[in-house]
């Protein structure tokens, strides 16, 4: 695609899938735990009433698994093969190394040119578009948008991964890294991600918009991980980053950005009991949704229950998380705001009840507090004990002072229970900076 960012990503020459997959099971698992000194990395379980996805019966991922279910994959399509092979038994699946997602069965390297179905042509996507010749008042329609389409699904098709049920995916030391692709954790149970690296999940085709805002907008699609319709899921010790290509790089096209990423992790379509501990989220605009239409109460009302707590959001622009209907327990998080850019931290949705707690900020001069808070609607809020910069500061209240027309109410209706520790706000920064992200399990 022409002026289109090329992404051509180097791996090491992977085997095809039916041999890759052979290769993928550990040799001698059974050899191998032997060696371990009480339980291993793989086999941990989320701890006893650590936040929401400890509630029923907990979350134990991929425990059980037997020694045919237990696989060490280098390769992204080793890593498609394994999560095949895993449906319908416990398993556990170490990631090592890097997966590039645009890569071919055979560890070829692959450009979004490559996923481009015949006729698609982005010069042409642009004159079709042209604002001043197709105008802000219809959604796009014709051949290169159906093209663009076409090209989308093919892109879908490779860089989507699903995981199963009773499955633990993670990381081996610290280089695992997943390379522009989208994991989906989509209507299973029992579910852990641990200790990888999400980088650059990106959009190769995204579409033009003119009825988006004012002046339109590029939509893409694809998170690094997406929790759609499961249960039980523990997101632990992982780094989500745009890494060498930040939005702050991209070009514009009819005066807006060309915006190829979506979210960093996104909770949605009725999820349920989600902990996301000691992760990094960064460099990214629109970062964690929970909850991702007001339109969902049938599927979404009484459920999106999420505990986020002891992460690192460093440099996000929004969604840190924004949140609907859901329960939300945001406690002992560390958000670095960043220089330039920033909109808010905490958006407030349609009848969410998040309780913010001991969360510490770290904001630059020229920033104001009270646009930590967010109101898109009216829902109660809980904040307690927060620190900006070191001292406490009331976010409601300063919020409410500060941007009148966006008053929120308190209390939130519901206190946490499912809290495993609980540390005093101005160790937070320390503790969250030095502990949290891929690579840094104790």
């Amino acid at each position: 695609m022409h002026r289109r960012r090329r992404h051509a990503l180097s791996t090491r020459t992977a085997l095809a899938c039916g041999t890759a997959l052979a290769l993928a099971t550990l040799t001698t698992p059974a050899q191998a735990q032997g060696r371990l000194s009480g339980p291993s990395l793989e086999r941990s379980v989320l701890p006893a009433n650590d936040g929401w996805a400890s509630a029923d019966g907990g979350t134990t991922g991929g425990r059980a698994a037997d020694a045919n279910h237990v696989y060490t994959v280098t390769s992204w399509a080793q890593f498609k093969a394994a999560l095949a092979a895993a449906e319908g038994s416990p398993s556990i699946i170490r990631v090592k190394g890097t997966l590039d997602a645009l890569s071919d069965s055979d560890g070829n390297e692959r450009t979004c040119d490559d996923y481009a179905v015949a006729g698609y042509s982005f010069d042409k996507y642009l004159a079709a578009y042209d604002p001043a010749v197709w105008g802000h008042e219809n959604p796009v329609s014709g051949e290169q948008e159906e093209l663009r389409a076409a090209s989308a699904a093919v892109q879908s098709a490779q860089i989507k991964a699903y995981v199963p049920a009773d499955t633990t995916v993670v990381g081996v030391g610290g280089n695992a890294r997943i390379l522009g692709g989208s994991l989906q954790v989509k209507d299973v149970g029992d579910v852990i991600i641990r200790n990888l690296t999400f980088e650059d999940a990106f959009d190769c085709f995204p579409q033009w918009d003119p009825t988006d805002g004012e002046n339109g907008a590029w939509n893409s699609e694809y998170d690094n991980l997406v929790v759609y319709g499961s249960t039980h899921v523990w997101v632990d010790h992982n780094t989500f980053t745009d890494g060498r290509h930040p939005d702050s790089e991209q070009p514009y096209y009819y005066g807006q950005l060309y915006q190829q990423h979506d979210g960093e992790l996104d909770i949605v379509k009725g999820a349920d009991l989600v902990t996301a501990s000691w992760n990094v989220f960064a460099d990214h605009d629109k970062t964690l949704m929970i909850g991702n239409s007001d339109s969902a109460a049938a599927s979404d009302r009484g459920k999106l229950n999420v505990t986020l707590h002891h992460n690192q959001f460093k440099n996000v622009i929004e969604r840190a998380p924004r949140v609907r209907f859901g329960k939300v327990d945001a406690y002992n998080n560390h958000f670095v705001v960043p220089e330039s850019g920033y909109a808010y931290s905490l958006g407030i949705g349609i009848e969410s009840q998040l309780v913010a707690e001991k969360n510490a900020f770290t904001v630059p001069a020229g920033v104001r507090a009270g646009t930590i808070l967010k109101k898109w609607k009216d829902s109660p809020v809980t904040t307690a004990g927060n620190h900006v910069n070191g001292s406490y500061v009331d976010l409601l209240a300063v919020h409410n002072a500060e941007i009148p027309e966006e008053t929120l109410r308190p209390d939130a209706g519901w206190t946490p229970a499912r809290r495993t520790r609980v540390d005093d706000p101005r160790a937070v920064p320390r503790l969250v900076d030095g502990r949290a992200g891929a690579g840094k399990i104790r």
